[in-house]
């Protein structure tokens, strides 16, 4: 929780630096900024307090699996809040990711009531705050920048009492390691991979869509466990998850191809009726 408070300053002290020097530009705050910011700061803590509550209820296999159902979530909450509309190849290759984590972790699956709800939970709230962060990133809104760096303002005080309500900040101040200058180099190299994290996924959504992350965020935990299969060696192979593993890497690369293909579709071109005549031959 510290080092999320740290990645926030990081974040806050670069966009302002940032914006102070000229080199980006986001609204100045007003009595309306928390109006047009709102649900994104609620969704963030939702986020954070179910996240952290799902992991230590169940197995890392389970848990994989059910977070993959923040891809039809967020599918979903794309339709009915963006008003967004997606073909049935684009359905079928989602619903093909989900088939494959339920398949690669089979023989992991077991049943923990509290953790599956807090599990869909955190699905819900990662869904809608990928959502309403797109939304909220238009220029008559608050901007990429903007949301980045209100988001991180208004939520970095709330964490910091969270923090010292849950020990975590009593244990981060009697921490030993302060004074270790390699240390220190570490964790605001964290603080600082942190923010470049946060602004890449805002950026995806920005020039994509929040499903098309969500996506990306499944294909790179598939292709995280085929480099565990070659290097590691922690690796345990199996049938099932192979098979498992393949479908769901099918179901990415089978979405980013119709995603990449409509993007660059040509434009219908005029009817040729409406051509005027002179501009026939």
């Amino acid at each position: 929780m510290i080092l999320g408070i740290g990645q926030m300053a990081a974040t806050i002290m670069i966009l302002y630096v940032s914006k102070l020097n000229k080199i980006i530009h986001f609204p100045d705050f007003d009595k309306k900024i928390p109006v047009k910011l709102f649900p994104l700061p609620l969704l963030y803590v939702g986020n954070h307090i179910s996240g952290l509550s799902s992991t230590s209820k169940l197995s890392l296999p389970m848990f994989t699996v059910l977070r993959k159902f923040t891809i039809p979530l967020t599918l979903l909450l794309e339709t009915i809040i963006l008003g967004k509309q997606y073909s049935v190849n684009i359905i079928v290759s989602v619903f093909a990711i989900i088939l494959g984590a339920f398949i690669a972790a089979g023989s992991d699956l077991a049943f923990n009531l509290e953790g599956y709800i807090f599990v869909f939970l955190n699905d819900i709230f990662t869904a809608a705050n990928g959502v309403y962060t797109k939304q909220k990133m238009d220029p008559k809104e608050l901007g990429k920048y903007g949301v980045l760096f209100y988001n991180a303002c208004f939520m970095i005080v709330p964490t910091l009492v969270l923090s010292a309500s849950t020990g975590d900040l009593r244990q981060a101040t009697e921490f030993n390691q302060w004074k270790n200058v390699l240390f220190l180099i570490q964790f605001l190299l964290s603080c600082f991979l942190g923010f470049l994290l946060m602004y890449s996924t805002v950026l995806c959504s920005h020039y994509n869509s929040p499903l098309t992350t969500a996506v990306v965020g499944a294909i790179k935990n598939v292709s995280v466990a085929y480099i565990g299969m070659l290097v590691g060696g922690d690796y345990i192979f199996s049938v099932l998850n192979f098979v498992g593993l393949n479908i769901c890497m099918a179901g990415g690369l089978r979405y980013s191809f119709l995603t990449l293909s409509s993007q660059f579709k040509p434009k219908p071109l005029a009817d040729e009726e409406s051509i005027p005549p002179d501009l026939k031959g």
